[in-house]
């Protein structure tokens, strides 16, 4: 279970004539979710194995409430990805072990945002008002895309063991319908073909990924362990959306991330055959560069701080619980268009994380 905390503080929006924008604060933005996972596998022989996983690797649920200030920039941001990966692993050695797999995912996004045809009718000649008229456009999209992975585990001893992974980039071409809702008074607005419902288009540039990890028993009761991941967030620069209807110019929003190292520690102390004990931390660094935050994505640098435990009632059984604390830097927003006015304040954000598994095996 993930249970975001996002809140937004104004600090001195305004519209382009300079006025204030009207409206909340946004409340609470962040949405639970129950996220579930898929794992098995098959010995085909002693070195051949079989595997298939399925997991949600991206996902994201930001929900401001409908008459907050930064309603022309977002309301709903949503990413669902399924994954389904099916893999092969083969034992080289008694020190070497290699695999790989092909990724089949599903993506399906949901963005919307008010629309201010209040001063988009006065900019065109209308008897309308700033904020006064406002509408709605919402976009959702879905595409299956294809991807790889590989790794490789090295043991030179029995107590110690090093791994490397990567996973390719997956670039999905999301496919589907932009809806308005115009306000009667700006109806007039659709006379030249803009603001009607039409099919839309946007590509979504998933980043490839290359960890290195290491675990070391100290002892029959200690165990420490770290890993270090690239990630190619570079390759999201900008949010593009693009329309079938010819009137209708495209959305872009430029986003310019960068790539990030993220690094983790953990620790594991066996206090007996059916417990073990666990904790660890992670930094990892926000892909968002300064001055490129949105109320969709707002950034900030994170911390993990993680406890759980494992308890194994029989040599086929095991359960694990973990709990997660994320702390998340402040982010500023001062984010800035013709008919959006500009938004500009700090987002407060925080995550929980509590995992449940069991392991089966016969």
């Amino acid at each position: 279970m993930i249970a975001p905390a996002v809140r937004f503080r104004n600090q001195g929006s305004t519209i382009v004539t300079g006025a204030p924008l009207l409206g909340g604060e946004g409340g609470e933005a962040g949405n639970d979710a129950i996220v579930t996972n898929f794992y098995t596998s098959l010995s085909l022989s002693d070195r051949l194995k079989l595997g298939l996983g399925v997991n949600t690797p991206f996902g994201l649920v930001i929900d401001y409430k409908p008459g907050w200030v930064g309603r022309y920039q977002a309301l709903e941001s949503r990413l669902l990805t399924i994954n389904v990966n099916p893999t092969v692993a083969y034992k080289v050695s008694d020190t070497l072990s290699v695999g790989a797999g092909i990724n089949v995912q599903y993506a399906e996004a949901i963005l919307s945002n008010a629309i201010d045809f209040g001063l988009i009718g006065r900019l065109s000649g209308l008897r309308t008002l700033p904020q006064q008229a406002d509408g709605k456009v919402e976009i959702k999209g879905e595409d299956v895309s294809v991807g790889y992975n590989a790794g490789l585990l090295y043991e030179p001893t029995q107590t110690t063991r090093f791994g490397l992974a990567y996973r390719s980039r997956i670039t999905h071409d999301l496919e589907g319908e932009a809806d308005f809702i115009v306000p009667a008074i700006a109806r007039p607005l659709r006379a030249k073909g803009q603001f009607t419902d039409t099919d839309a288009a946007a590509k979504l540039k998933l980043p490839d990924s290359l960890s290195l990890s290491a675990y070391h028993e100290i002892s029959p009761k200690w165990a420490i362990m770290g890993d270090l991941t690239w990630t190619n967030w570079s390759r999201f620069e900008e949010l593009r959306i693009q329309f079938d209807n010819p009137a209708q110019p495209d959305t872009v929003q430029p986003e310019n991330w960068k790539d990030t190292f993220r690094v983790g520690l953990g620790i594991n102390h066996t206090l007996n055959r059916a417990l073990t004990l666990r904790a660890g931390v992670a930094f990892d660094p926000s892909p968002v560069r300064d001055g490129f935050e949105t109320p969709r994505l707002p950034g900030g640098d994170r911390t993990w701080l993680s406890v759980g435990a494992s308890f194994r009632p029989s040599p086929a059984l095991r359960f694990d619980i973990g709990y997660t604390h994320i702390f998340v830097g402040d982010s500023s927003i001062n984010q800035s268009s013709p008919t959006s006015g500009n938004l500009r304040g700090k987002v407060d954000a925080g995550v929980d994380i509590v995992g449940v598994q069991m392991n089966l095996q016969f």
